[in-house]
């Protein structure tokens, strides 16, 4: 049977009236399949449901169990994992081939293992359609479905010479969580007589929506920065089949019609291969034929870009691969009114549906070009034998842990690195084992890496649909230093031992009996949640209010130990503990979060302030809430949550922001607020939060929730928004054309800028004099004065890399970006940014961390 035969069949019954309101009862999707001789073992998606697919809208276990059963039914299927989500949802994938591959597919799988080394391949190609990673956009996963069971059952000889020379991936749903967040909303406001209107709660998700995660993340912008299990289960997936075609299957907005890529020609990240634009062309043709045969309207090159590797479309671009995005109007729901007539959720797996069927197609007939692609990619990117190799030498100042960072990141994306076994020294300074590695240039994943750590601010089309760089060693904090050659016998492929804690396997505490205190050094990342952990165990700690050092003798030999300014003394004689157990409780606090605590025998210091200092001040427990709910940003408030959560293991309230008026915050020590326009607070919230300042308590906002705080007199300094940078843009004589680039330059879409960092205050110790942040919004302070007090500004010359017009680093110029204004007993601190943007800017992220501990009970 024709596929356009197959095609109309499926869109036979899928239309609908354009009126606003009153509908029919949803169209049924037809997937009898007409005349195509079909496997009667294996179960239609609607026999399986009992119900025709797409009446409602299913939930992750139902699209598990039917994939179950396609491979208990089909020879042509088995199944593989990418692991579990956050709310342990296992991320199946179908695997679909003739039974012969089924039977080998652990030497296809080892075949694959070896791509990046080079090596001719003569196996099957690998095609990985993969759908719905946003959980409100289900149109693709039920298309999955449909071509799951269309692959397994069609008896088409096109079909079977396919899967006898090919191995196609279908994974369904690549956010579960947030797709069943979304299910059940959808389905709980579905009525028997179908409403379009846009303003219908159907079609107008609470918060937070089906797209993000647990977390509230957007995954589909976490693929480079591998925040979260899911995408780490997915790239996994990634390199373990190393496909050489990957769907990406995507909605859009409601009035919009379909896209495929390619997408906006001038913004294609120039490190994607000219081969890769190319085959992208090619496999268009195949989409535009599918879809002008079911006579629905489409566009491409146009509005999506293929610029960030964060996507699910543009990963695999920088990987060997060949991505393709699609985009399906979506009716979030059954049906919705749009300005080209009824969106329907019926004639969104129709449409997904068929290009599925124009990629595996598109995909075959261009399959020795994949495959030539693919190796020619790596081809070139071997190491020689025997020679040493030049590359980046990488530091993480005196932090093991944030090293481990990316470290773990390199692993996961198969980036190849070394440990030192001794120090190297370069312009003067040194890089330890402690802290450093080395990572070579001539490597398989060497477009990867120079990817991951590329830094521009030039483009030729200054609009992005997303951020406009992700430079690696900005987010970690990272110091590089690029074209070195080290000798071969400074090198190792195993990790050196670097602490005490990793040296010593005992359970009891190492410290010598005549210790009177505990030390750790505050730029260790873990030891934010180690703090937390003795402090919640009623154990005292306290933090310098400077730095300071000590003398220590190992193996006869006198050296100095520095501590920064914010580093923790943990005293071992302490009221209601012995020191025995003070000693077992930071013994297993150390273990667990991997610090390196130092013991000393005397109070007094070899420079700096004593121990018994008052500059010594103890820390007070922490009860921390975010502000989130409507108004609130979704994807802020869930990395502030993952943090906390995740990285400090410190127990959060998320309260919406509509009950903060009949809250009682006083039991509460901090406040968080984040982007948002917060519209369901007033003036009585608030008083609230002002009465909370002046009680003690602490609100650490950012972004446009400083606009709010300052409009409603509970901040006094100003701010400045978009409004006010607006009139630096001079639209004199700009034509029509011109206005998409006009609007394109007054956008930050993501910069990297710098800030100077003053280190002796306590928002910022543990931090460099210098920190990279990433900026998206056109939001500064006015210049301060007091009672403010600055933490860091942005430097003259700011911009590290990515887009920002003139008219803004003029502007933002040596203008103040993080304050602590004190009221009352209180104290407010302002971020003009995310400073944990994503979750991946550990280089800045610990300001949160000293807002929580130090601010408090800073004077």
């Amino acid at each position: 049977m024709t596929f356009i035969r197959l095609l109309c069949l499926l869109l036979t019954s899928l239309i609908l009236s354009a009126s606003l309101s009153a509908q029919p009862a949803p169209s049924k999707l037809d997937l009898a399949m007409g005349n195509i001789q079909l496997d009667k073992n294996v179960t239609s998606p609607e026999a399986f449901l009992g119900y025709p697919l797409g009446e409602w809208h299913l939930r992750h276990d139902q699209i598990n169990f039917y994939l179950k059963t396609l491979a208990n039914q089909s020879p042509r299927v088995s199944l593989d994992s990418a692991g579990l989500s956050h709310e342990a949802r296992d991320q199946l994938t179908a695997v679909i081939t003739s039974d012969k591959n089924q039977r080998n597919l652990i030497q296809i799988l080892q075949q694959r293992s070896q791509v990046k080394q080079g090596t001719s391949q003569q196996g099957p190609l690998v095609i990985w359609l993969a759908y719905s990673i946003h959980g409100d956009e289900a149109s693709g996963a039920h298309a999955a479905l449909a071509f799951s069971y269309y692959l397994a059952a069609s008896q088409e000889p096109w079909v079977k010479q396919l899967l006898e020379q090919a191995v196609v991936l279908i994974t369904p749903s690549q956010n579960p969580d947030g797709f069943d967040r979304f299910a059940t909303w959808a389905n709980n406001h579905q009525g028997q007589t179908l409403v379009t209107d846009e303003n219908h709660r159907e079609h107008w998700q609470d918060w937070p929506t089906g797209r993000g995660n647990h977390y509230f993340a957007d995954l589909n912008r976490d693929w480079l920065f591998l925040r979260h299990k899911e995408s780490q289960g997915r790239v996994a997936f990634f390199h373990k089949w190393q496909p050489h075609y990957v769907g990406d299957f995507h909605e859009m907005w409601h009035n919009q019609s379909y896209f495929f890529q390619p997408g906006v020609v001038d913004r294609i990240y120039p490190l994607t291969p000219k081969a890769n634009h190319e085959l992208t062309e090619k496999l268009a043709d195949f989409h535009r034929k599918a879809l002008d045969e079911a006579k629905q309207v489409y566009f491409s090159g146009q509005l999506f870009d293929d610029f960030f590797y964060g996507k699910g479309s543009t990963y695999p671009d920088i990987n060997g691969s060949v991505g393709v995005l699609f985009e399906q109007a979506s009716a979030r729901g059954q049906a919705q009114a749009s300005a080209n007539g009824t969106v329907t959720f019926q004639t969104g797996i129709a449409n997904h549906f068929a290009t599925s069927i124009s990629s595996v197609q598109g995909a075959f007939a261009l399959k020795q070009a994949l495959i030539d692609y693919q190796a020619e990619f790596f081809s070139d990117k071997q190491p020689e034998d025997q020679v040493r190799s030049k590359g980046r030498l990488i530091r993480a100042l005196n932090d093991p842990a944030r090293r481990d960072e990316l470290i773990n990141l390199f692993s996961q994306h198969h980036i190849q690195f070394n440990y030192l076994t001794k120090s190297l020294f370069h312009s003067g300074q040194e890089y330890r084992p402690l802290d450093s590695i080395f990572v070579a240039d001539n490597q398989p994943q060497q477009a990867l890496l120079s990817a991951l750590f590329d830094k521009r601010t030039d483009f030729k089309d200054p609009t992005f649909y997303d951020i406009s760089t992700w430079d690696i060693e900005s987010a970690l904090g990272l110091n590089v230093v690029p074209n070195v050659t080290p000798d071969i016998d400074v090198l190792t492929s195993r990790p050196m031992q670097y602490h005490q804690l990793k040296l010593n396997n005992s359970a009891a505490p190492p410290w010598p009996q005549n210790s009177v205190a505990l030390l750790v050094n505050w730029q260790q990342s873990p030891a934010s949640g180690f703090v937390h952990q003795l402090v919640a165990k009623g154990v005292q700690v306290k933090f310098a209010n400077q730095e300071f050092s000590l003398q220590q003798t190992q193996n006869d030999l006198t050296i100095q130990k520095k501590f920064v300014a914010g580093s923790i003394q943990i005293p071992l004689k302490q009221t209601g503990k012995s020191i025995a157990e003070v000693k077992q409780l930071t013994w297993e606090a150390a273990t667990q979060w991997q610090v390196d605590v130092i013991a000393t025998t005397s109070s007094a210091n070899f420079t700096g302030i004593d121990l018994g200092s008052d500059d010594f001040i103890t820390i007070k427990p922490v009860v921390p809430m975010i502000i989130s709910g409507y108004g609130s940003d979704a994807f802020e408030v869930g990395e502030i949550w993952y943090h906390l959560d995740k990285k400090l293991s410190v127990p959060v309230s998320l309260v919406n922001a509509e009950r903060i008026n009949g809250l009682d915050l006083s039991r509460y020590t901090h406040v968080f607020m984040t982007e948002g326009h917060f519209s369901s607070m007033n003036d009585i919230s608030a008083r609230k939060l002002g009465q909370f300042v002046q009680n003690g308590g602490v609100i650490i906002a950012q972004k446009a929730a400083l606009t709010w705080l300052n409009k409603r007199n509970v901040l006094t300094q100003e701010v400045q928004t978009e409004r006010y940078y607006s009139k630096l843009f001079n639209s004199d004589g700009l034509r029509f054309s011109d206005q998409a680039a006009f609007k394109a330059k007054q956008h930050i879409g993501g910069a990297i800028v710098n800030l100077a960092v003053d280190s002796s205050h306590p928002l910022t110790f543990g931090m460099p004099n210098t920190v990279a942040v990433m900026k998206n919004k056109p939001l500064a302070f006015e210049t301060h004065s007091a009672p403010f007090t600055v933490a860091g500004q942005y430097q003259d010359k700011l911009l590290s890399s990515g887009y920002m017009a003139q008219e803004y680093q003029r502007a933002f110029a040596n203008k103040p970006a993080m304050i602590v204004e004190r009221k009352g007993k209180g104290a407010i601190v302002g971020f003009a940014d995310n400073m944990m943007f994503r979750n991946i800017w550990l280089g800045s992220d610990k300001v949160y961390a000293n807002a929580l501990y130090f601010i408090q009970a800073a004077p």
